[in-house]
Formats: C-alpha cells, structure tokens, sequence
C-alpha cells in the first residue's frame, strides 16, 4: 500500500510524533501527565460513567478507561493525524462495594467513617488508543491502602482542610490525605492519584512515542 500523500515523507527525515490526548477533566491527571514534559491536549469525554449491574470494580474501571479514550477520539476533525488518546479512570472499592466520588463533606465523611482501620483496593485503570490503527491497549493497576482508624472530629478536620470531594475515596495521596493513610502498597506510586505514569511511559514507548527524545 502506497503512503497517504499527506502523511509521506521525503527519506532521511525524522516522523513526528503522534499528537497525544488525554482524555480527562481532572488536574490531577493533566498535573501528572506534565511530569513527563511532552506536548499534549485535553478533551472532556461525554460518557455515562454509572457503573454496570453485577460490574466488578476492575471491570468498571477498564470499561469507563476505554471509552473515554473512544468517545475523545470519534470526536476529532477528520483528516486529524496519528493521535494516542490517553484514557483513564479510577474505582475504589472494599468489602466488595464501588466507592465513588463524594461530592459532598457529607458524603466524604461517611466514606472515611467506613474505611478507618480499613483495607481498600483503589482500580486505576488506564487505555491508549491508537487512531491510526483502532487499537487499544488497557491495563488495571491495583493500589492496596490501609487507612488509619481516626477519630470522627480528626477527619472532619481533614476534609475541611483539603475538601477531596472530587476524590474517590474522599482522600489525596499527594497531600495532607497520606496523614490518613497507614500503609499504601503498589508498583507504581502515581496510580492512586490517578494516572498510572509507569504503566502509560511503557504503553508510549510500545507505541513508537518518542518519549525522551522529546525532551530539550
């Protein structure tokens, strides 16, 4: 099959990189991506993100990873170039149950209430979809977390403190949240914050994404 006349180029010349997307609304995961100093855009994807009848959390998360990185990319302009789609979502889950974004302090203080002295499992998710081929790469990384066991006034005091109301189990790692946290076990540090770095470079680099020579 001949090359596409557009995206032909004369020998001895480098190929662009893909255009990268991540498919999120959430600044923890755009604050994460930017550790890795490449170029990138971001889309909201327009999807139900209510979990499934009988879904486990593995299957919750992987499923919503996909079709974030599926909606983002059906809406590009046609005639848009190679693009990896980065998509990604997060399920907590213990005893069995989807603990979801709180929303309010109201909710976010009866989760902690439920987790303290607590083993929870947080499903970070993540899909790289590659329009050029269709295909899509996935992956589940699994953080086990053991929460303290707090007093009521010691996590009404967090919560007014950093409001993580947009957190799935209503505690951030990264800040005064690991005040929370006993003990916190994972191969890859990012993925309780929501974006699994370790997993998404490995996906890039099997990609072809130039990761590092990106970098000035």
């Amino acid at each position: 099959m001949q090359p596409d006349s557009s995206t032909a180029r004369a020998p001895g010349l480098p190929t662009p990189a893909p255009t990268l997307i991540l498919a999120s609304s959430s600044r923890y995961r755009r604050e994460l991506l930017e550790r890795l100093r490449i170029p990138f855009g971001t889309a909201v994807p327009d999807i139900d993100e209510t979990p499934h009848a009988g879904e486990t959390p593995e299957a919750t998360a992987l499923r919503l990873s996909v079709e974030k990185a599926r909606a983002v990319a059906a809406a590009l302009p046609a005639g848009t170039g190679r693009t990896l789609v980065i998509g990604s979502d997060q399920v907590a889950t213990f005893d069995g149950l989807q603990i979801g974004k709180p929303g309010t302090h109201e909710r976010a203080l009866a989760q902690l209430q439920a987790m303290r002295g607590r083993e929870v499992l947080f499903h970070s998710a993540l899909s790289l979809l590659d329009t050029s081929t269709g295909q899509t790469a996935s992956v589940d990384v699994v953080t086990k977390v053991r929460f303290r066991d707090l007093s009521d006034a010691a996590l009404d005091a967090y919560l007014r403190a950093e409001q993580p109301y947009d957190c799935a189990g209503s505690a951030k790692s990264e800040g005064l949240g690991i005040a929370l946290l006993e003990a916190i076990e994972s191969d890859d540090p990012t993925a309780l914050i929501g974006l699994p770095l370790i997993a998404l470079t490995r996906m890039l680099l099997d990609a072809g994404y130039p990761l590092l020579e990106t970098q000035s």
